[in-house]
């Protein structure tokens, strides 16, 4: 038990730059909600759903983490911060981590997978703060999904996805070959992402304010014919 306590404290500070000691590391509040978590699955697991739901609640009053008991997690799983939202039927691969505000939600059971409503995580795979991943949707492994994406679709192994809706970017190989890049993606593909968006709608907005004034040109022609 201790060495794997130990094993899975070392994986976060391998992580995190922020702690001093593995003795920090255990009052981070994504520490304590994943070992809640534990024994909250393992009373689900036992049919004893009010228990596991009284532990899931009061993990998520001491933590601002809500993990329902029924969702599958994997080894050494890091969530850095709170405020985090994983659905019943979400299934989270091994060496996972998730910032703050991330969303693993569910989509209308009429997609057509029976009773799998939300993601599964492959293992190594990043999720930046304020991602939303909804649906039954598979997302490969050592995938790295950019803060606020909102994916809804399958991500293939080793994608990076920005946006909304996510879509894939180009990753430079010495990023894409690093084993961990922290918050999901580098911030200089983020910004050329936004950038590219943020140029699509200047240039929608130029070509509508051109087709206006030349409407508006037509106009004043035939008034000044009549």
């Amino acid at each position: 038990m201790m060495p794997r306590l130990v094993d899975y404290l070392d994986s976060i500070k391998s992580r995190d730059p922020a702690p001093r000691s593995r003795w920090e590391i255990l009052l981070y509040p994504g520490v304590l909600a994943v070992g809640l978590h534990r024994v909250a699955h393992w009373l689900f697991q036992a049919d004893l759903f009010f228990l596991a739901r009284f532990v899931n609640h009061f993990s998520r009053f001491l933590t601002a983490i809500d993990i329902h008991p029924g969702a599958v997690i994997g080894r050494n799983f890091f969530i850095d911060h709170g405020f985090t939202v994983i659905g019943e039927t979400a299934v989270i691969g091994d060496d996972v981590t998730i910032y703050q505000c991330v969303t693993l939600g569910g989509t209308s059971p009429d997609n057509g997978v029976a009773g799998k409503r939300h993601p599964t995580i492959g293992n190594g795979v990043i999720v930046g703060s304020g991602a939303q991943v909804l649906g039954p949707i598979l997302v490969g492994e050592r995938a790295r999904i950019g803060a606020n994406a909102v994916v809804t679709k399958e991500v293939p192994p080793g994608a990076t996805m920005v946006g909304i809706p996510a879509r894939a970017v180009v990753v430079e190989a010495e990023t894409y070959q690093r084993d961990f890049v922290p918050y999901g993606t580098p911030c200089r593909e983020m910004s050329e992402a936004s950038m590219t968006r943020f140029d699509m709608i200047e240039r929608d907005l130029v070509d509508m304010r051109a087709r206006l004034a030349s409407r508006e040109q037509a106009e004043n022609q035939e008034r000044d014919r009549a």
